[in-house]
């Protein structure tokens, strides 16, 4: 792709990137902001008033400041009212997958956003595009894609972009399938819905060509061309068994967008087949083989196997490379072709931090997860996330063209078809602002997306994560942690002993604390069934007795930037101690047993 913004230089920031590439946790880098800020003002004033000779013909003269008293007066009462918003900016919030922006993403957001271009196509976007272009090759390249074949667009969260695979594994499916039920009406030939729905591209294209098909030949046979619940009854037939249709394989640490997308794409809820969890709170990979054998059995197709970097309750990476390589031994040994989506919606970005010259802040485990994120058919990320991006902007890659494809029932086992100079045609969503796009682009093109740059920010939350923890653990005994492979940290407050439902108890009367105090923001989730193999082993640490079905812990979100500073980190620590002990006194005077160490 040629750069045409892009200056095609590799960044590497001097300084500390939370000083250098954020507002500043009391807005130390205002003046510099605001003076950008006016600048970019006045080149956007400068360019509409100059960008045409002639002069616009009005029957009445505009005047500055007509009208402009009640805006301005609207205008302060809504940024007044905007100060009760909460304030995400601190390194004191730690509730939610929020935090403060970073000066490329304001910028470039706010750059592109005067001009408004919709990336729906490149008449309605003639820069907007091209910057899109250039944000997912920087994307691609971070995570491992090659960036001259990779595609894929900007959406308005992971929610839009995991449905976006969905959308692309259906269709894939669909081809095959309509393959096979096409030559099992012409030849009289049992069909067989699993092996037909997993055969591969090269397996669809020999058979296109040794049976000479035509694009309508196929048409009559796929359910998304036709009428899916007469292609339905015909592969029943075809079958000689009620054909059930497909499953979706997911964690149960999976994030609720895909319990949306199976409703949405007509699959029911009851495809959504659900692998259990380790005692880490991981997909356990023994128990998603026991799933694909037991669709085999059933002979119902794997419409996608997901995997999921960075949950969105403990930041657990899934064993990606595990997930691909029983995918692999199938496909190998059976020509089983299985689409693999990686929902990194939050964790993503962690794939910033790999350096083969220095030693990685995650396990060994961790890093060989997010080093296998290339074989992926097709990823989610979010910008608005860990790329300190401002809200709505997820991203949808893939790993070549042929995976993008989607629609057209020509387009990936012949030729790329020519979908014209715009992505409507091959998006969910119709119009796209391109505002995220540039905040990303920019912030590549600064920050970095490399060990240097943005990667060197997340480590530095990993490792102020991991401090907490341990000065937390130090200071209150009864604060037990459970297992974190990132920058989330989730605890319970337990004594020795004690039975979960007490100890569950305590914990929500903490949060309650914390949800009346100004001093930090913090939030709370529940572990359920699917987490029962991690319940067990929290509980084993400390001799707990397993006498609810729910762990309900604290959930804590150390994302900031400012926590990599190590004096802000280390007075936050000491400071979230003192807010944490005054709730857990308050919580045993009010309780008649004090908790046990």
């Amino acid at each position: 792709m040629t750069n045409l913004v892009s200056d095609g230089a590799a960044f590497r920031p001097s300084t500390s990137c939370a000083q250098q590439h954020f507002p500043g946790v009391r807005s130390e880098n205002a003046p510099w902001l605001r003076a950008e800020m006016l600048a970019m003002l006045d080149h956007w004033f400068d360019w509409r008033k100059h960008r045409f000779d002639e002069t616009v013909d009005a029957t009445t003269p505009i005047q500055a400041g007509v009208g402009h008293e009640r805006l301005s007066e609207r205008l302060a009462a809504l940024q007044e009212a905007l100060t009760e918003e909460t304030p995400t900016f601190t390194p004191r919030y730690v509730a939610h997958m929020k935090s403060d922006l970073s000066l490329p993403a304001i910028l470039g957001w706010f750059a592109a956003m005067l001009h408004n271009p919709n990336n729906t196509s490149r008449e309605a976007s003639r820069v907007g595009s091209l910057i899109e272009a250039e944000a997912i090759a920087h994307l691609a390249r971070m995570l491992g894609y090659d960036p001259s074949v990779a595609q894929g667009h900007f959406t308005s969260g992971g929610t839009v972009a995991n449905f976006e695979a969905v959308w692309r594994a259906r269709y894939r499916l669909d081809h095959w399938l309509a393959m096979a039920l096409f030559l099992s009406e012409e030849r009289g030939e049992l069909m067989e819905p699993f092996a037909a729905a997993h055969m591969g591209w090269d397996r669809f294209r020999a058979l296109w060509r040794e049976h000479g098909l035509t694009e309508p030949m196929l048409k009559q046979a796929s359910a998304m061309a036709s009428n899916p619940i007469d292609v339905q009854r015909r592969i029943s037939k075809a079958a000689g068994f009620d054909y059930l249709g497909p499953v979706l394989i997911a964690p149960g640490n999976r994030h609720y967008s895909w319990n949306k997308a199976v409703n949405l794409f007509g699959l029911g809820h009851e495809a959504l087949w659900s692998v259990r969890l380790d005692a880490h709170g991981r997909m356990d990979l023994g128990d998603f083989e026991r799933l694909v054998l037991r669709a085999r059995e059933q002979n119902r197709p794997v419409l996608m196997a997901v995997g999921v970097t960075g949950t969105t309750e403990l930041s657990a990476v899934d064993p990606i490379d595990g997930l691909f390589d029983r995918l692999d031994r199938w496909q190998e040994d059976h020509g089983w072709h299985i689409w693999r989506h990686v929902d990194g919606a939050y964790g993503g970005f962690f794939s910033a931090m790999l350096d083969d010259d220095q030693p990685s802040v995650v396990a060994a485990d961790v890093e060989a997860a997010l080093r296998a994120l290339p074989r992926a058919d097709s990823i989610t990320i979010d910008p608005h996330k860990l790329g300190y991006i401002p809200y709505a902007c997820g991203a949808f890659l893939t790993s070549d063209a042929q995976a993008y494809a989607v629609s057209a029932f020509d387009a990936p086992y012949l030729h790329r078809p020519e979908l014209g100079a715009g992505k409507w045609a091959s998006t969910l969503e119709g119009s796209r602002s391109a505002a995220g796009a540039a905040a990303t682009w920019l912030t590549a093109e600064t920050l970095g997306l490399g060990p240097d740059g943005l990667g060197a920010v997340l480590a530095g939350t990993i490792q102020a994560r991991r401090a907490l923890e341990a000065a937390v653990t130090s200071a209150i005994p009864e604060v037990r942690f459970l297992p974190a492979d990132a920058n989330i940290a989730c605890f319970t407050l337990a004594g020795r002993g004690e039975p979960l439902s007490v100890s569950n108890d305590r914990t929500d009367a903490v949060f309650a604390f914390f949800q009346r105090s100004p001093a930090f923001a913090v939030s709370r989730t529940v572990l359920g069934k699917d987490c029962a193999a991690l319940k067990a082993a929290h509980l084993a640490s400390y001799g707990g007795v397993d006498d609810s079905q729910e762990l309900l812990v604290i959930r804590l979100v150390v994302m900031s930037p400012y926590w990599c500073d190590a004096e802000v980190s280390s007075n936050m620590a000491a400071q979230f101690i003192d807010e944490l002990t005054k709730a857990l006194n308050a919580v045993n005077a009010a309780t008649p047993e004090v908790c046990p160490p």
